[in-house]
């Protein structure tokens, strides 16, 4: 029975790859990763989990290979940092824990805005947002996410309910995926968090060659688009 399950899923997948024509992949080089992070106050409690697991991320990026990825975070009322384009996992978990968190509003705009010139520029394969909620007006975050053309993985901290609505059609508009996640949820977040990093350098063939909770987890909300 377990066999059959699992044959009915690879067969529901490669499905889906064979019709889905416009999957990201890594374009004749390496692939791009935009990582946003609210570091506002409301995060502050889970934040120490937070650098742990983003941390384990990256260094799950290091052993993919042929990705770059760029941190970028918020916090306070004005402060919107990007870092560099870097390869080296051990360069961005070191500048994640250097980031305190602030007292101020969400600026998700402002990731939103950026992963879009940056995807001009260059190709960006996906962007991920790690936030609780949200205090912008969502019609505007909407308009912007309809010319992203970059896939937005949200892993929503908790479960506001005006975040989880906001949340869900940010990812629906830029064909990616929503997924919450509680502060003990570790290992759960760990696997979502290293299926987009799978994604992000290799595609949806990546990802579909995984057979991991997090590769399953987005694969099933992907299909869906």
């Amino acid at each position: 029975m377990a066999n059959d399950i699992a044959d009915s899923r690879r067969a529901a997948v490669d499905a889906f790859l064979a019709k889905n024509r416009q999957a990201i992949a890594a374009e004749g080089g390496r692939g791009r990763l935009v990582i946003g992070i609210d570091g506002t106050a409301s995060r502050q409690p889970a934040w120490d989990l937070a650098c742990k697991l983003q941390g384990e991320m990256f260094q799950e990026v290091a052993m993919i290979g042929g990705l770059d990825a760029q941190l970028m975070y918020y916090r306070g009322y004005s402060e919107c940092v990007a870092s560099k384009w870097v390869s080296d996992a051990r360069t961005l978990a070191a500048a994640m824990e250097k980031i305190n968190c602030m007292p101020g509003r969400t600026q998700i705009r402002r990731v939103l805005d950026h992963a879009r010139k940056e995807n001009v520029r260059h190709k960006v394969a996906a962007l991920v947002f790690i936030g609780d909620c949200v205090e912008e007006e969502p019609a505007e975050l909407y308009a912007v996410a309809r010319e992203l053309r970059v896939p937005m993985f949200i892993f929503q901290e908790g479960d506001d309910p005006i975040a989880t609505k906001v949340f869900r059609e940010l990812a629906r508009l830029t064909g990616g995926a929503h997924c919450q996640f509680a502060p003990g949820s570790t290992q759960q977040l760990r696997e979502l968090l290293r299926a987009v990093a799978r994604f992000a350098s290799g595609g949806l063939k990546a990802l579909a060659d995984s057979s991991s909770f997090g590769a399953v987890k987005l694969l099933e909300q992907l299909k869906r688009k």
